[in-house]
């Protein structure tokens, strides 16, 4: 039994790692590599923080020398939105607040990713039925992972980061721009 012949030379390198893979010409990329880039994307995201009420105190002390996020690769405080790509939405989003939100996250460069820290982030918390309140930052951008709690500790964004980076090093590059075509962004 003769095995399928490979129309690309793999140079030595075993293709069956089972490594996640980036980019669309992935095909043409040894799955070391890959996994190399999917790290370096995994370990190297520049925080764009947009804190809009008490959340946004627990995310400053998540910065802080105490829960030190900068060990997990997460350097904070970007200097705007075109130098980085993690948003963390923290606080209430009002009807009035939503367009800014949007336009900060549409200037930021792909990949993009957007973690909604606190109640009143995902779900509007205790002012869901205030009529000015947007329903969860999700009505508006793309939400990646949810942080609950009012206000959630430093430790929950602390986790909430870890399982983004997790979603990173399974996701392939070429996955997320087909999302991104598909949804105008």
């Amino acid at each position: 039994m003769t095995e399928p012949r490979n129309p690309m030379p793999t140079s030595g390198i075993s293709h069956d790692l089972g490594m996640p893979s980036v980019g669309p010409l992935s095909r043409l990329a040894p799955k070391p590599m890959k996994f190399v880039l999917n790290w370096g994307r995994r370990y190297s995201l520049w925080v764009f923080n947009f804190g809009l009420a008490c959340c946004a105190i627990e995310f400053i002390a998540t910065s802080m020398s105490r829960h030190d996020f900068i060990r997990f690769g997460v350097i904070p405080f970007a200097n705007g939105p075109r130098q980085a790509d993690l948003m963390v939405v923290s606080g209430t989003v009002t009807d009035k607040m939503a367009p800014a939100v949007k336009r900060l996250y549409e200037q930021m460069p792909d990949p993009k990713y957007v973690i909604s820290f606190g109640a009143c982030s995902n779900s509007g918390g205790p002012y869901w039925d205030s009529y000015c309140v947007t329903k969860g930052v999700d009505q508006i951008i793309p939400v990646d992972v949810y942080v609950p709690g009012c206000p959630p500790r430093p430790e929950a964004l602390l986790y909430g980061i870890m399982k983004l980076q997790e979603k990173i090093s399974g996701e392939t590059l070429s996955e997320r721009y087909v999302w991104a075509r598909e949804n105008g962004s």
